[in-house]
């Protein structure tokens, strides 16, 4: 059996940015830690911490340093009200940005919220040959964004290019 049979298990953080919530309440970073652990993952860390674009910057710098944290989940803050400011906090830390993923996840999330999609500023990149993904905090929506999309990319046995056997490489 070759790693390309089967899965690699992943160390990934998660985080959730709110002003309004707790670990214990806390649905979203509930849904990716356990759908993380389902697939076979490990989830490396998990953090909340209100929506402070430096607070965020610094969490998520410490975890893209970690040579051991393959990739990261940020759920909330990608929205434009309030003191949103995910992606203000983040995009300036990667390296290079995955277009096709905000865009792919706006289309699918029009299929189930309709124009309302339009107010998502979900995101995704690479930084340090670490994973992120700043997804909206709603649960349905981090739902939405792991089942449609990143779950596969995270599965070593998605053709013809996923994101767990790519890491490797960009760590050269």
């Amino acid at each position: 059996m070759t790693a390309l049979d089967h899965t690699i298990a992943l160390h990934i953080c998660v985080l959730t940015v709110s002003d309004s919530r707790s670990l214990e309440t806390d649905s979203s970073g509930d849904y990716l830690a356990r759908a993380l652990g389902d697939a076979g993952h490990t989830v490396a860390e998990r953090a909340l911490l209100p929506d402070d674009r430096y607070a965020m910057r610094a969490l998520v710098s410490k975890w893209i340093a970690d040579p051991a944290i393959d990739g990261i989940l940020v759920t909330g803050g990608t929205g434009f009200t309030g003191r949103d400011s995910t992606p203000e906090a983040l995009r300036p830390l990667l390296d290079k940005e995955m277009p096709g993923f905000g865009e792919l996840f706006r289309a699918i999330s029009f299929e189930e919220i309709g124009t309302s999609s339009l107010q998502s500023r979900a995101f995704a990149g690479l930084a340090n040959a670490t994973f992120v993904f700043a997804l909206p905090g709603s649960t349905s929506a981090c739902r939405t964004a792991w089942e449609k999309i990143i779950r596969q990319q995270l599965d070593a046995r998605t053709k013809p290019c996923n994101l767990a056997t790519i890491r490797p490489r960009l760590k050269e």
